[in-house]
């Protein structure tokens, strides 16, 4: 009975220290385990949130990576007025980084923790009706290539590490050239439903100035029609007002 309450405490002591003994939070994975992760991924898409919906996501991030998110209202529908989206990202422990209303916003930020990040969108601005959101995410890592360099242990020359450095700095380029391609497109798609929007507001709008001016011509017509009255004379037998 001694010997089993010795070891609960020990083990207990052992989760203490273990949870509390650094202030890294990056985990102990292998180079294949931790190859799974790293990298310059990125999602983009775009969604469908209803009157006064949420809906959230999770980004794996390393603690030593630049976490980025970039979102744009595209287009309403129903009774959507307000074209903007309450946005909320919050680190793996719940905490929160930063928060957006905007129609459109940029946020980056250094990830300080290991952990899948979560983001949330709430169409909190419009009651009955919805918006349709378009996403650019991910999490990229500086010198990431270099470090791997570094520790494979090879011998590389002062030519194999210019060109690596060099490929290094062009993939960087191509990535952040990449993210203002999809921050156009999110224009381009944007100016499209804008532009269809006004073209069927300027359609229904037109059809309904038509049938509302021929409804019109129609009605006074016909009350003209019923103040003047045909009335034969039976005088002199012709019609008169």
């Amino acid at each position: 009975m001694l010997g089993t309450l010795c070891c609960s405490l020990l083990l207990q002591l052992a989760l203490l220290l273990g949870a509390h003994g650094g202030l890294k939070t990056e985990p102990q994975l292998d180079v294949q385990e931790q190859g799974l992760f790293r990298g310059s991924d990125q999602y983009d898409f775009a969604v469908a949130l209803s009157a006064s919906e949420l809906r959230c996501f999770w980004h794996f991030a390393h603690q030593d990576g630049r976490f980025y998110l970039t979102y744009m209202i595209q287009r309403m529908s129903g009774f959507a007025s307000d074209r903007r989206v309450l946005v909320t990202v919050l680190t793996p422990k719940g905490f929160l980084v930063t928060s957006s209303n905007d129609a459109v916003q940029q946020i980056n930020f250094q990830t300080q923790e290991t952990g899948f990040y979560q983001m949330c969108f709430t169409n909190i601005y419009n009651s009955f009706g919805s918006i349709q959101v378009f996403l650019n995410f991910g999490v990229y890592y500086k010198g990431v290539g270099r470090v791997q360099q570094k520790n494979s242990g090879k011998d590389y020359t002062d030519t194999l590490h210019s060109i690596a450095d060099t490929s290094i700095r062009l993939h960087g380029l191509v990535f952040h050239m990449w993210r203002h391609y999809n921050f156009a497109r999110m224009k381009r798609g944007t100016d499209y439903y804008v532009l269809l929007a006004n073209w069927r507001y300027v359609t229904w709008w037109s059809a309904a100035q038509s049938v509302l001016i021929i409804l019109a011509g129609y009605l006074q017509l016909f009350f003209l029609k019923r103040l003047i009255h045909n009335r034969m004379s039976k005088v002199t037998n012709k019609p008169r007002c």
